[in-house]
């Protein structure tokens, strides 16, 4: 079955926002135009990026209910799978450039600095996220599948925290990242309460 028109342009959008901001980072690349510190500012790029589309499949769900569309839904996956790509960049560039693919020196940091212990973990907590993000791995969870995929709200909390852990001074884009982040999460409250108070009218009858 062929997606609508809007169903296209919802998905090349989903594409457009993980594609565009990595062909900057290419290009960018290719023209020395990193600044004096190349492997900070990527670091940086991919982690931003990482959190805000996190922040963007996150709002999907809001959205769909505000405009009364499941478009948005329908990129949702693509938008998350894009997040974890940004974030495995980022991972990948601390690994191999600060590192040098120590893995001894990777526990190390992961105990002794909070800011990597916060921001492994939410890696860690995404991969099985993106690993069972597929029809066939939905089908086999079944109902554990959106348990499984709720793990998304913590890691994001500690992807917010680890980028304020990070900055120290200049806390001002991470504090505004971690308050989108605690509005997209407080706007949920309201409708799982909703969901699971009990109808008046049934519980009469009963």
């Amino acid at each position: 079955m062929r997606d609508s028109y809007p169903v296209l342009l919802w998905k090349a959008g989903a594409w457009a926002l993980g594609i565009i901001p990595l062909g900057f980072a290419i290009k960018w690349t290719v023209t020395s135009r990193l600044g004096p510190n190349p492997v900070e500012f990527l670091e940086h790029y991919t982690g931003d990026w990482s959190l805000r589309l996190l922040l963007v499949t996150l709002a999907l769900t809001p959205l769909r209910k505000l405009i009364g569309r499941s478009e948005p839904i329908r990129v949702r996956r693509a938008v998350g799978l894009w997040a974890y790509a940004y974030l495995c960049l980022h991972f990948s560039i601390y690994l191999v450039f600060d590192l040098e693919l120590s893995l001894l020196q990777l526990v190390e940091d992961f105990s002794r600095r909070t800011y990597i212990t916060l921001g492994l973990t939410a890696w860690l907590m995404l991969l099985p996220l993106a690993i069972t993000s597929t029809d066939r791995w939905q089908r086999r969870l079944g109902r554990d599948w959106k348990t499984l995929h709720r793990l998304v709200y913590p890691a994001a909390l500690l992807g917010a925290f680890h980028y304020l852990w990070l900055v120290k001074a200049d806390t001002f884009k991470p504090l505004i990242y971690l308050g989108v982040l605690l509005v997209l999460l407080a706007w949920r409250l309201p409708w799982s309460a909703v969901r699971q108070r009990p109808n008046p009218a049934a519980t009469r009858s009963a």
